[in-house]
């Protein structure tokens, strides 16, 4: 299915190429012959270079080069995503030539210029720049453009010890993307500026394999919260997107995956729940490994991460995916105050101008990013710290976020 899936991205990749240069070769036909072999060498240099590259892609190892291989997918999607557009733009002209062509076959005297216009052409050259133009934008501004976002969240059911309690909460870190560490630790910076009183970290600290967090370990281990630092495991997390040369090598990752959770003073909850303590209050923490919809993993086993916790009056769930708020958290346990989620990263892309935001994400997860409620339940999901495949953000920018509990 993936090799069928690349083929038809290759196949679409050069046949843009070849609708490209039919059209935008003529800016260039009154040219002396050897420039017009210069610019068509150039045209065909730029598919030709990235696509070259992404062939080498996974012959570089993804520690040594994860740099190299980050940017030599988004140089090929960059190139690809300029493509559709300049072909849009070409395709709307070439219908209309098309409608002019059909309505010449009518009696009546009509004569149409159904010529490309050079207009047309210098326009779709245009057209190709923005997308090239806008994710390098995304890769140089927003990739690290952390923004902290506070709620303040009421539950009538809090313990009044924990009236005021500031949770910070970050998702989606996903250190084998990383390129900028200086950033990064700012970010780290940022978020202990808030003085949390308790952090959550739900999940994907690292793409493919533990290898990929070495370098970033002691960054966040500088994260501090006096109530306690604890962690859970996101669907990146448990190498499923690796090719292992045995069961045995995977397992042995994922558990030095867990030891540099404990590194970093972080505690993970694999299906598992802590209870938090404040002058005789109490509150639950339940840790869920990885559940999501459809073809995502099912590690987890919210029976068994909610067992111990039945009597606690207040219960807050770690769970990476926001999907299994609705298919399992709701309809079956419903003395789960608050779950707190990530996965989604809205995107990577899309609008956010005061409480308008929209992202492709929202047409794949109901609950895509922020704080959503039903009943008494709410569930927050984080945009994510890091990123993964594209090296940046446009519109949805890196996410730190700030809760404060209430007490009604």
């Amino acid at each position: 299915m993936r090799v069928a899936a690349f083929i038809m991205v290759i196949v679409i990749y050069f046949a843009l190429d070849a609708y490209a240069f039919s059209a935008i070769r003529g800016l260039w036909q009154e040219s002396p012959v050897i420039w017009r072999r210069v610019y068509t060498i150039l045209f065909f240099s730029l598919s030709i270079v990235p696509f070259a590259a992404l062939m080498l892609w996974e012959q570089l190892d993804a520690v040594w080069w994860r740099n190299i291989r980050v940017f030599i997918v988004s140089g090929f999607f960059m190139i690809f995503f300029a493509k559709v557009f300049a072909s849009l733009f070409l395709l709307g002209d070439d219908i209309r030539r098309g409608v002019q062509w059909v309505l010449e076959q009518f009696p009546g005297d009509r004569q149409f210029d159904k010529s490309r216009s050079d207009f047309i052409r210098k326009t779709t050259v245009v057209a190709a720049a923005v997308p090239i133009a806008t994710m390098s934008f995304g890769i140089i501004s927003g990739a690290h453009d952390y923004r902290v976002r506070r709620r303040t969240l009421t539950f009538p059911n809090l313990p009044r010890q924990f009236d005021g309690v500031r949770i910070v909460q970050v998702s989606d870190i996903h250190t084998g993307s990383f390129f900028n560490k200086t950033a990064v630790s700012g970010g780290v910076d940022m978020l202990n500026a808030e003085k949390p009183d308790v952090f959550f970290f739900t999940g994907d600290l690292v793409n493919d394999h533990s290898e990929e967090a070495r370098e970033y370990l002691d960054i966040f281990k500088k994260v501090e919260a006096p109530l306690g630092k604890f962690s859970i495991m996101g669907n990146h997390d448990y190498g499923d997107y690796r090719n292992w040369p045995s069961e045995q090598a995977k397992q042995a990752d994922i558990k030095n995956l867990h030891e540099m959770h404990d590194y970093m003073g972080w505690d993970i909850l694999l299906n598992e729940n802590r209870t938090l303590k404040v002058d005789g209050g109490e509150i639950a923490v339940l840790g869920v490994e990885n559940w999501g919809n459809g073809r995502f993993s099912k590690y987890g086993d919210l029976s068994k991460t909610y067992t111990g916790t039945e009597e606690k009056e207040f219960k807050i769930l770690l769970s990476h995916d926001p999907s299994h708020w609705d298919a399992q958290v709701r309809p079956d346990y419903s003395d789960i105050d608050l779950t707190l989620s990530g996965h989604t990263h809205g995107f990577q892309f899309g609008v956010e101008i005061g409480n308008f935001k929209w992202s492709p994400s929202q047409y794949i997860y109901k609950q895509w990013a922020d704080h959503y409620q039903e009943g008494n339940q709410h569930i927050y999901v984080n945009r994510g710290f890091g990123y993964i495949g594209y090296p940046g953000r446009i519109g949805i920018l890196p996410e730190i976020t700030v809760l404060e509990l209430k007490r009604a």
